[in-house]
C-alpha cells in the first residue's frame, strides 16, 4: 500500500513532466520533446485540429516527433495546461487529464492551412515510470473549440 507522502511525489513528478513536455515543445527542443515520452508512445491526435483525422494516430516517440518537428518549426507555439487531475493507479503508473489552451502563429514558411490558431481543450494522458523517471506512455488530444484566421 502506497503511502500519502508516495503519492504525493508521483503527482508532483508528474507535474514537473508535463512542465517539461510544454517547454520543449514551444521551445523545439525535439531531443527533449521525444525524452518526455516512452519509445512506445501512442499519441492520439486524431481530434487535435478540430476535425477528425484519422492519420494522426501514431505509435512510437520517434516517429510522433518526427512527423510533428517539420511542421511547427517555423510556427511560435504557446502552450498551457491547467487544472490537472493526476490519478496515482501503482508506484509505476498513473493517468491525467489537463485542461490545455494553445495559440499557434505560423512563419511564412509553414504549410500549415491558417495564419493563426487558438485552441482549447484537454489532454488524456498515461504515465509509466520507465527506467528510472517518469515519461508520458499515451496522450489523446481532444478539443472543445479551436478559432482560427485564414490566410488572406
Amino acid at each position: 500500500m502506497m503511502t500519502e507522502l508516495e503519492r504525493m511525489l508521483i503527482v508532483h513528478a508528474v507535474h514537473q513532466l508535463k512542465g517539461r513536455y510544454f517547454r520543449t515543445l514551444d521551445c523545439k527542443d525535439w531531443a527533449g520533446y521525444e525524452a518526455v515520452f516512452t519509445p512506445d508512445l501512442v499519441a492520439d491526435m486524431r481530434d487535435a485540429s478540430g476535425q477528425r483525422d484519422d492519420s494522426q494516430l501514431i505509435c512510437g516517440a520517434a516517429e510522433y516527433v518526427a512527423g510533428l518537428a517539420p511542421a511547427l518549426q517555423d510556427v511560435i507555439t504557446v502552450h498551457h495546461g491547467h487544472s490537472p487531475e493526476i490519478e496515482v493507479l501503482s508506484p509505476t503508473e498513473a493517468t491525467g487529464i489537463w485542461a490545455m489552451e494553445d495559440k499557434l502563429w505560423p512563419g511564412p514558411g509553414s504549410a500549415l492551412p491558417f495564419r493563426y490558431l487558438h485552441g482549447y481543450g484537454h489532454y488524456h494522458e498515461r504515465y509509466v515510470l520507465w527506467q528510472g523517471s517518469w515519461r508520458i506512455s499515451a496522450i489523446r488530444l481532444s478539443r472543445l473549440h479551436v478559432e482560427t484566421q485564414a490566410h488572406r
